[in-house]
């Protein structure tokens, strides 16, 4: 079953995935707002792909959380790098282009430039995966200790032996039966008549 609901979780992802990339293969990306909106969808068709993962129950099912430590360790610097990327390539050139040459990368933004694409996709798919489910909700039950049970409740247990015997001896007739005690077919004598009432036939005489 689980594998079943992956898989067509995966399926539809790469569906709504692809239909993003066409989308974006529509999109003008001459001037500025048209070359974020480009980038903006190549970016939504890899978040897409790492949710269907994550609705697929590919951590722990529940409800959907950001995981703080993958955001900062695992996406920031990765958004960074590859922003740098995506400000340098701007048309006409953009707020931001010029920080790449700033800090001396302006050859290696030049030449990723090439797979600018990737680069979006890629910072979407990350994004996704810094999402992370709460799990099934699941109930505890606490288990009660020797040390924690309440005094009453061991009194009891060791009493109920000692009022056993209290009842045997107030109930024992002078012949050493005792009225209401339970007995077996080896109890009876050869006339068929119960030892029990005998016993309070004859405590009834005695009195």
């Amino acid at each position: 079953m689980y594998g079943m609901t992956r898989a067509t979780m995966t399926l539809l992802g790469a569906g709504v995935a692809g239909f993003l990339l066409w989308l974006a293969s529509q999109t003008d990306a001459d001037g500025t707002a048209g070359y974020w909106t480009w980038l903006g969808v190549i970016a939504a068709a890899g978040l897409v792909m790492a949710l269907s993962q994550l609705l697929g129950g590919w951590t722990k099912w529940g409800w959907p959380r950001l995981s703080l430590p993958v955001f900062v360790l695992g996406f920031l610097p990765a958004l960074v790098a590859g922003g740098l990327v995506v400000l340098y390539a701007q048309p006409d050139g953009g707020w931001g282009s010029g920080y790449a040459a700033d800090l001396g990368l302006e050859g290696l933004a030049e030449d990723l430039t090439g797979v600018l694409p990737a680069i979006a996709f890629g910072l979407g798919l990350l994004f996704g995966f810094t999402f992370d489910t709460t799990g099934p909700r699941t109930t505890v039950r606490r288990v009660e200790t020797a040390d924690e049970r309440p005094a009453e409740y061991d009194r009891r247990v060791v009493d109920e032996p000692v009022a056993a015997e209290r009842y045997e001896a107030d109930n024992r007739t002078h012949d050493g039966h005792v009225v209401g005690a339970r007995t077996t077919s080896s109890d009876r004598d050869g006339d068929g008549v119960d030892d029990r009432v005998e016993a309070r036939e004859s405590a009834r005489r005695d009195d």
